[in-house]
């Protein structure tokens, strides 16, 4: 929205001026709610409406009703729905609107796939078979160790300093979405790998661009998430037998593990950062997924009692 053409463009980029300045919002999500206004005001425009004090909630309908018609998908419908609701909260809070609209519009139910994650078997083969020699390779390992071992974001395993892991209390700090700091326990094994790449491995890497950064890529700089990733694509591929995933399938399968040895929610949501509980649960119904699907496969009577019900 480079040229703004009237009072309701006007107001959409005092609203990211907010965004930026008092609520700290990552730039992805800031991108995505202008990118999402700005097509709010495409529409408004387009039906001869410019103002702010226009926005009611048959418009906002009618708005939302075009994207399911284009075809949107109903995680970007929930997007959207998030963030024209928080444009008029802003609104209603500056008195440019008598009434909140937002409050009217329900919210589409975002249809949320199962992650892929590994059995607690194919974690222990992969981090067990890892081959650790040299530099690099103790750096892959420590990089797969902590992601798999604390459930941390990539971006926030990348953004670790030194001084960021207690190895005496076992726990890295963490600074998370929004600048949310937080402490998250850490196993044996993840600290016992950081401690030989820092002894052996960082020293050959390091150069002039290193800083305190915890973890480097192969020119000495801090590790950037796309290496991250590569790192653990490659390193799987090399175990063999065990399913591809990312660093966030890392983050999932941590999760699952916590849960089915007996953690609850509340610890969970508070080691992997999650601002919303509702986040976490996710991963019960994964766990539950889990657990079926092996009720089916070693239970003598579930697949015939399954069939029978089916007849």
């Amino acid at each position: 929205m480079a040229v703004v053409s009237n009072p309701l463009e006007e107001a959409v980029l005092e609203f990211g001026r907010h965004l930026r300045a008092e609520r700290d919002v990552s730039p992805h999500t800031l991108r995505a709610y202008l990118g999402d206004l700005e097509d709010l005001c495409t529409y408004a425009r387009s039906v001869g409406l410019t103002e702010p004090q226009a926005l009611d909630v048959s418009l906002l309908r009618a708005w939302l009703a075009r994207q399911h018609a284009l075809g949107r998908s109903r995680a970007t419908l929930a997007r959207r729905t998030a963030a024209v609701r928080t444009f008029t909260r802003h609104l209603h809070r500056r008195g440019l609107l008598e009434n909140d609209p937002g409050l009217l519009l329900g919210t589409p139910k975002r249809t949320q796939d199962l992650p892929g994650v590994l059995t607690q078997d194919d974690a222990a083969r992969l981090l067990d078979e890892l081959d650790a020699q040299g530099p690099v390779g103790l750096r892959d390992l420590a990089v797969l160790e902590v992601l798999y071992g604390t459930g941390v974001r990539v971006s926030e395993l990348c953004g670790l300093d030194i001084d960021d892991l207690d190895t005496g209390r076992r726990t890295v700090r963490v600074l998370g979405k929004g600048g949310r700091e937080r402490t998250v326990p850490v196993g044996e094994p993840a600290v016992r790998a950081v401690q030989d790449w820092l002894r052996a491995g960082r020293p050959a890497l390091a150069n002039e661009e290193s800083g305190p950064a915890l973890f480097l890529g192969a020119r000495g700089g801090r590790l950037h998430p796309t290496s991250a990733r590569r790192i653990v694509h490659t390193r799987i591929a090399e175990v063999g037998e065990v399913p591809d995933l990312s660093p966030h399938g890392l983050r999932h399968s941590a999760a699952t593990h916590l849960l089915e040895g007996g953690a609850d929610l509340r610890s969970v949501q508070e080691i992997l950062g999650h601002a919303s509980l509702q986040t976490t649960q996710l991963y019960t119904h994964v766990s539950a997924e889990r657990l079926k699907q092996v009720h089916r496969q070693a239970h003598p009577r579930s697949v015939r009692d399954h069939e029978s019900d089916s007849r």
